[in-house]
């Protein structure tokens, strides 16, 4: 990371570059072991009473003393990815919300809110891809007013780590009380290489709707009610995958689900059973799908997967797919 002019460090940044993305070096903390200098690269959220709040792609909010400053500067927007197809934010947004429909919705402005009985917090909660059109305490009350009148918790879905996503929400919001529950990554990959992974898809079954079977292996679905099934039927074209297991009768030894959306397919619901994994069977779904998206004209891929999810990431790591931006689902504490 470059600060020098002239071989000399500046600061040039001030309380005018809040909303700004920002990369700064600041003395470390006194007595601390290690380097003499920590940067950070985020989001200036707020400059206030001495002390910078920066918000960093992982959502993570820094609070960084001035008077610990070095050097910092305006940086441009991350740049654009060296591998999978470009997208921006706002392209790739609404398409992961098109894949996971939620019951009902309501408009608060330019937000979303979104319920399915408590199915999931992606379709139970508010998706902010705007102005509310209101003043944002006045927004979160109406959000707190909206899923108390359907006995569920408040969630609001931001977004962070690209171009247009919402790290002043994110800090807005913990100024106020509101805490991270959960974050995941939003990962993007070419789809023809996953269509051309050497995989024995004879074994994956594809069918446009889900029935008991698949169900019984997709661990999220409790009791499947009608909002369960409304919520994985939901899309703009919908595919489900199984591969049968190894006696009559039981669950599927893997699942998949992908929803094309024009030039997107976006892969959901990849499970595979405790005692089937290390034989490829989620390679094979993933590939299954993602050649049925290309007979409909995909060209690029997508996915979310919680940053806890270690096993998943690998795969998809190795499967081609790099992170996007991280979304995080925030609850009044």
């Amino acid at each position: 990371m470059e600060f020098t002019i002239g071989g000399q460090l500046e600061v040039r940044i001030t309380p005018a570059d809040v909303g700004k993305r920002v990369s700064v070096r600041r003395t470390a903390e006194p007595g601390s072991q290690g380097p003499k200098f920590t940067d950070t690269v985020g989001v200036l959220t707020s400059w206030d009473g001495g002390v910078l709040s920066i918000t960093t792609k992982s959502g993570d909010s820094v609070r960084i003393a001035a008077s610990t400053l070095v050097a910092g500067k305006v940086v441009p927007a991350a740049p654009a990815r060296r591998r999978g197809p470009a997208a921006s934010f706002a392209e790739l947004a609404p398409v992961c919300a098109r894949a996971w429909q939620p019951v009902e919705s309501e408009p608060l402005g330019d937000w979303q809110l979104r319920a399915a009985q408590g199915f999931t917090r992606r379709a139970n909660s508010v998706l902010p891809l705007g102005d509310p059109g209101v003043p944002l305490d006045e927004a979160l009350g109406r959000v707190r007013q909206w899923y108390g009148e359907r006995d569920l918790p408040a969630y609001i879905q931001t977004s962070t780590g690209a171009e247009g996503t919402q790290e002043q929400l994110c800090a807005e919001l913990e100024q106020r009380g509101w805490r991270r529950e959960v974050t995941a990554e939003v990962r993007i990959a070419a789809l023809a290489p996953i269509g051309d992974l050497d995989a024995d898809v004879s074994q994956v079954r594809l069918s446009r709707n889900l029935d008991e079977t698949w169900l019984s292996r997709y661990q999220r679905s409790g009791t499947p009610g009608p909002h369960v099934l409304k919520v994985l039927r939901g899309g703009p074209s919908v595919w489900f995958a199984s591969v049968p297991g190894d006696t009559e009768g039981a669950p599927p030894a893997a699942i998949g689900r992908c929803v094309v959306d024009g030039r997107w397919a976006g892969f959901m619901a990849v499970e595979v059973g405790p005692e089937y994994r290390r034989r490829g069977l989620a390679t094979a779904v993933m590939t299954a799908l993602a050649r049925k998206a290309l007979d409909e004209g995909a060209s690029a891929a997508w996915l979310q997967v919680e940053t806890d999810n270690e096993a998943a990431r690998a795969l998809y790591e190795r499967m081609g797919f790099a992170v996007h931006h991280r979304y995080h689902h925030f609850r009044p504490a």
